[in-house]
């Protein structure tokens, strides 16, 4: 087998270091990295789709050739599964370690408080919605949160949230909105020349809010806040974990059978 050499991606601070997985571009970052070229976009002004995929992500873009072209598109791609980080060891090209959508959310949530970055939440129900809004203000009294939107809206409304968002001007964008829904808005918004920091946080509002609790520190730690999820949601999450799983690790040990042809 050949030595393993990371795809190289421009980045506005010059090169950045990929893997490919299952035909997924994933950036070698942890989440200090990630939150400090993350700020450079920022700073620069420059649209970012900050994207983080999990083995259901990937399992998806392999069957939606539009959704796989989005996702290998963004300018930071991270790793947000352990499933995706114990392949990436498997393959014989590892990543540092996972970074998981809510924690990297709450992060850029705290340096925007610090920094005096503006940000608006866009998704989930709106009772949801605003009360992920007096949360983050409780817990971040001097963050600029200059606007939410809740997620129940169709495609013929899009004009207007990108007439509000250029309004506006945020610095960063969360949308809590389904896939693949979620990556066609933010594209959708990004070529109506909306310069924000996108990011998709899945359930996170739902999480802050208080609706969904969130694993215990030793489950996350152990990487098992997967199975927290399912036990809490198991209609909705059973199918996507144990389905799911079950076709990415096929999936990863045939790309390990190829590699090693």
């Amino acid at each position: 087998m050949q030595k393993w050499t990371p795809v190289k991606q421009e980045t506005i601070l010059g090169t950045n270091p990929r893997i490919t997985i299952l035909n997924t571009t994933i950036d070698v970052l942890n989440a200090r990295d990630t939150i400090k070229l993350v700020e450079e976009y920022v700073k620069k002004k420059e649209p970012l789709h900050l994207m983080g995929v999990n083995a259901d992500k990937i399992n998806e873009l392999n069957e939606n050739e539009r959704l796989k072209q989005i996702v290998n598109s963004c300018g930071i791609i991270n790793a947000d599964g352990e499933s995706v980080i114990k392949a990436s060891k498997y393959l014989g090209k590892p990543l540092p370690e996972r970074v998981a959508g809510i924690d990297l959310m709450q992060s850029l949530v705290k340096l925007s408080e610090k920094r005096g970055y503006s940000i608006y939440l866009l998704g989930a129900k709106q009772e949801v919605v605003e009360k992920t809004t007096k949360v983050l203000k409780t817990q971040y009294p001097k963050l600029n949160l200059i606007g939410f939107h809740n997620g129940y809206f169709t495609e013929k409304d899009w004009l207007d949230i990108s007439a509000e968002l250029k309004k506006l001007h945020p610095d960063f964008v969360f949308v809590g909105i389904t896939s693949p829904m979620k990556e066609y808005l933010i594209e959708f918004l990004q070529d109506e020349g909306n310069n924000s920091v996108f990011m998709g946080v899945g359930g996170s509002f739902d999480v802050i809010s208080g609706v969904i609790p969130r694993a215990p520190k030793w489950m996350q730690r152990s990487g098992l806040e997967w199975l927290f999820r399912v036990i809490h949601e198991p209609k909705r999450l059973f199918k996507r974990y144990f389905v799911g799983n079950w076709m990415f690790i096929k999936a990863v040990s045939n790309e390990k059978r190829k590699a090693v042809k």
